[in-house]
């Protein structure tokens, strides 16, 4: 069997591009925010993370700009050894005091971070415990933590009563971590953080909660999932991500000192990554300051979103419901979907396309997000074209 004939059967991509609808790839050729240019035309863009438009904000710039000048382009090294710089601790401490933890640590991606996380702390005879909606890089660090036999269940997404029919069946002697996304990329659920804290406190679980979409977007000032239900000092490690709100490359862990201490110098994919380039970890730290100095940021993000939301369900499309930037239409069928992106995309619009097996099957979906910077003549655009469309292919009345 030649492990590549799987590459060479696979087609189904050069089917959707020869129907002239695929949504994947597209070459950003210029970013303002709000509008990007592709194929030598500004596109409105509702599809981006950079849920505060903070990519092209000048103290974001100049901030990468000058970390480049003074420290060169990257750290040619680890963490471990030659790779730590004064921003780095800088941006930690940064970190760990918005987010009311005692240390933070900084990784080179936010994917890879889960997979520095959970086969660190989770050996064999312990228990990861993980919702089977959450993100794709908890659930590599899952596999990574089976790979050294550790046990790996699921529990139902954001089903706090099947999570404890989970937990009660764990030993009392294992060690048991829960890991669940704060808000849930596809569809922009936000966990059902209190329940989930009661449960790991009843079988003394501990957990991590993934906020890379929260950040910025929920809590008081933006702090997040624990900080949106009042429980900052109930969960044990916050995760997350530099490419959403913080608009740069990176990723991070926050939680008690101790444990933080004990990953820095026990995760593989720490100490054998490459650290954060300087650019990376300024741009972040500005993007920080910004949303640390102007909270109003956060409600104007919520504002936008509600009213695209809002405006959309009373057309009558099928949109879930929600309180986060992202506003999934459900379109229910994989074909349909794709027309109706690249309807969109004719029209001077930018969504991302959900199709199975990313999504169930009946589930596929344009997933729409917003940012703090679209401004109403963007967002009546976003909705007349919806609306057009919708009534041409017979989705809406």
């Amino acid at each position: 069997m030649d492990i590549f004939s799987k590459c060479y059967s696979f087609t189904r991509a050069d089917e959707v591009k020869a129907a002239g609808v695929y949504p994947y790839f597209r070459a950003i050729e210029q970013n303002e925010g709000p509008v990007v240019k592709i194929g030598g035309r500004e596109v409105i863009m509702a599809g981006s993370n950079n849920y505060h438009g903070l990519t092209t904000h000048p103290k974001v710039l100049e901030a990468a700009l000058e970390a480049t000048k003074k420290y060169g382009t990257g750290c040619s090294g680890s963490r471990y050894l030659t790779g730590t710089l004064d921003l780095h601790i800088k941006l930690e401490e940064k970190l760990a005091k918005f987010l009311n933890k005692e240390a933070v640590l900084l990784f080179s991606t936010g994917y890879q971070t889960a997979q520095g996380i959970i086969p660190t702390l989770v050996n064999k005879g312990d228990y990861i415990i993980s919702d089977k909606d959450n993100h794709a890089s908890i659930v590599a660090g899952n596999i990574m933590a089976k790979g050294i036999f550790a046990e790996h269940v699921r529990y139902k997404h954001n089903d706090v009563e099947d999570l404890e029919r989970v937990l009660k069946q764990i030993p009392d002697s294992a060690g048991k971590l829960v890991a669940t996304d704060g808000v849930f990329s596809t569809t922009g659920e936000i966990a059902a953080l209190d329940g989930i804290v009661k449960a790991c406190k009843k079988y003394g679980a501990r957990l991590l909660v993934d906020d890379a979409h929260s950040l910025g977007v929920i809590g008081k000032g933006g702090r997040g999932t624990a900080s949106e239900f009042g429980l900052d000092s109930e969960v044990d490690m916050i995760m997350g991500t530099f490419s959403k709100t913080l608009s740069s490359l990176g990723g991070y862990v926050a939680g008690e000192e101790r444990i933080i201490n004990f990953l820095k110098h026990h995760s593989s994919a720490l100490i054998f990554s490459a650290s954060p380039t300087p650019a990376s970890v300024a741009a972040a730290m500005a993007a920080l300051e910004i949303l640390d100095s102007e909270p109003e940021r956060v409600q104007r993000l919520s504002s936008n979103a509600s009213k695209v939301r809002k405006a959309l369900t009373e057309m009558g499309f099928h949109v879930l419901e929600g309180s986060t930037p992202i506003v999934p239409v459900i379109l229910g069928e994989d074909t349909l979907t794709f027309t109706f992106w690249r309807k969109l995309f004719d029209n001077g619009i930018f969504v991302n396309a959900f199709v199975s097996p990313g999504v169930p099957q009946n589930l596929s979906m344009l997933r729409t997000s917003y940012m703090a910077t679209h401004e109403d003549k963007h967002l009546n655009r976003i909705i007349e074209v919806f609306g057009e469309i919708g009534k041409e292919m017979g989705i809406i009345k």
